[in-house]
């Protein structure tokens, strides 16, 4: 057999290593959208596997929406409107099941709100399905015609060899087999080479055999080897393609031509076919080097991905016990889900899988995130309501004349305020200057009404000179007179009475300021100022272990919050929990020690 008829050595790929279009990634009507964008396609009929390839995805996103909506999907795990796989089958079967189907879907579209974009689908694939069918019987019909025709152009060829006619009368009869037979389209494969063999096998003994005129001979030759050194150049130009998928396929139609023409000069049979067969190397080496390129980035791309896989989910696994930590958490989950789609497809196998767990765990997270904010509203939904109770209180108490009594009472109120979690943004505002306005309206009129002996005016006159003295106050150098200096202002201080309670808060900051100033070193050592010096009464004594006790529970809060973060911290939780409890319990008695001390005092 002549070299040149050989086939060359070429490798095919999956078409599909090289489809750019990830289907799962798309919505239903996405979906729906892009089949009758394909149905519309001119050529639509040489697009089976994306029509499959986006049918495949609908159904299976279709189960997902259903399962999430609460929607039963049958047990055997299969769609009620699956259809056949044989895309040949008659076109009465496909009409029969769009008919059985539709009963179906009619008796539960009112439950099922995917009824109608299911159905819409399923006929759109159906008429695809049907109109395929048809042009696969019409192919398939052509192609057994055009092997009759083969067949009867072969048997002419084969006659002709047996003709012993003036070469004159045969050459020219010889091209005009030679033009039928590349005329005639594509064959069944199962008779492709065999066919092809048998009239290439023919063309050779005609050649060979008949006794026809050299030069017409020659001419033939020269002419098919101007045609193949034309294929050599353009497979040669191929290799330069940096679109190497595509100069395959090119190279593929060129092996195809030259197989339709006959050879040339025995001395150029082996060089003419070699240089083509090298061009034919080059592209193939590229091709597979393109591929084996191609597995490795997959590769990385899975690495990759399974890298942002593993910090979903450690992210999914936290926990928040505040909203800005879901806020943060939350910019984290997006920040990963933009780096995932600037990856790129990962392995065949594994692309859809990987694909899946990063899904599922965005899913967890947001699922977590979902039922925190659920129960969130519905506390701070009771903290409002709560809130508002203690607006009405103070507001029922703000008219009140019993001053003692109503400011223990209001105190407390503005303890209880201070409990109480977050409520709605909204409302936050609103409520506390209704709160705060109870309360200012009872203790401004308290002050106006004040006996000689709770001078509140006075009282604020007497600190403000005080501060006056400590900002005034140049520090010896001496520590030991410093400190009895910095002892003395604090003594003094205790010593003064109440100021009106709308001047309370400004005050302190100005006395606390003043001290922290002065006696920067000092007052850093004995608690940043406050109550530094040794208690020099009960009273003052009582106050400092309130202090201490009010700084313990605000410890053990925020260290629940630090174990709130850790899996197993459950009994951790509880210990600290207890702790607060029982310093709460202490805290209150405590402030009923020093409210006696003042009831005490006042009786005196």
């Amino acid at each position: 057999m002549n070299p040149e008829i050989l086939d060359a050595p070429v490798e095919m790929h999956d078409s599909e290593e090289v489809v750019t279009v990830n289907y799962s990634e798309k919505t239903l009507a996405e979906l729906a959208d892009m089949f009758m964008d394909l149905a519309k396609n001119p050529e639509r009929m040489k697009m089976n596997k994306e029509a499959e390839a986006i049918k495949s995805a609908f159904y299976k996103n279709l189960a997902k929406e259903k399962a999430a909506a609460g929607i039963a999907v049958r047990e055997d795990g299969q769609q009620e409107t699956e259809e056949a796989e044989d895309a040949a089958a008659p076109a009465e079967t496909a009409a029969e099941e769009v008919q059985a189907t539709d009963g179906q879907e009619q008796e539960i579209v009112s439950e099922n709100p995917f009824a109608e974009l299911e159905r819409g689908f399923k006929a759109l694939y159906n008429a695809y399905r049907k109109e395929r069918a048809e042009y696969n019987r019409q192919q398939e019909k052509e192609r057994e015609h055009n092997l009759e025709l083969k067949e009867a152009v072969i048997n002419d060829l084969k006659a002709l060899l047996e003709k012993q006619e003036d070469v004159n009368m045969t050459f020219p009869e010889f091209r005009q087999i030679q033009d039928r037979w590349r005329a005639i389209g594509p064959v069944p494969v199962q008779n492709f080479r065999n066919l092809n063999d048998t009239y290439q096998l023919y063309v050779e003994q005609f050649y060979d055999m008949v006794k026809i005129n050299r030069e017409l001979r020659d001419l033939d030759f020269r002419k098919n080897l101007e045609v193949k050194t034309g294929f050599c150049e353009q497979a040669e130009k191929l290799a330069e393609n940096e679109n190497i998928v595509e100069a395959f396929k090119e190279l593929q139609k060129l092996h195809e031509q030259w197989k339709e023409y006959g050879p040339v000069a025995k001395e150029f049979r082996e060089s003419i076919w070699e240089r083509f067969k090298a061009a034919t190397y080059v592209v193939n080496k590229k091709y597979q080097a393109y591929f084996e390129g191609l597995k490795e980035q997959h590769l990385e791309n899975l690495a990759a991905k399974t890298g942002l896989c593993e910090r979903v989910e450690e992210i999914a696994a936290r926990e928040a016990i505040q909203p800005s930590e879901w806020n943060i958490l939350t910019k984290e989950i997006e920040d990963i889900q933009k780096q995932w789609r600037t990856i790129g497809f990962a392995t065949k196998k594994e692309n859809q899988k990987i694909y899946d767990r990063f899904r599922a765990a965005c899913d967890k997270f947001f699922g977590r995130k979902r039922e925190f904010y659920s129960g969130y509203k519905e506390n701070i939904n009771a903290n409002l309501e709560k809130k508002i109770a203690l607006c009405e209180e103070a507001e029922a108490l703000k008219s009140s004349t019993d001053w003692k009594k109503t400011a223990n009472q209001l105190i407390n109120l503005q303890k209880q305020w201070k409990e109480i979690g977050a409520v709605p943004r909204k409302k936050s505002e609103q409520l506390w200057k209704r709160f705060r306005a109870a309360c200012d309206e009872f203790f401004n009129e308290r002050d106006k009404n004040a006996k000689p002996e709770n001078d509140f005016y006075g009282n604020l006159k007497a600190k403000l000179r005080l501060i006056d003295e400590i900002n005034a106050y140049q520090p010896a150098g001496d520590e030991e007179k410093d400190a009895d200096a910095m002892n003395a202002f604090m003594q003094r201080w205790q010593e003064i009475g109440f100021v009106p309670f709308k001047e309370k808060d400004n005050v302190a900051a100005k006395y606390k300021e003043a001290i922290n100033t002065k006696f920067k070193d000092l007052a850093a050592r004995s608690g940043k100022g406050r109550h530094a010096h040794s208690p020099r009464s009960e009273k003052e004594r009582l106050i400092q272990k309130y202090t201490k006790k009010e700084q313990d529970i605000a410890t053990y809060e925020n260290n629940i919050g630090f174990f709130a973060m850790s899996k197993n911290s459950e009994p951790l939780i509880r210990q600290m929990q207890e702790r607060i409890d029982q310093a709460k319990k202490e805290l209150k008695e405590l402030e009923d020690q020093i409210r006696a001390l003042d009831n005490a005092s006042e009786a005196e």
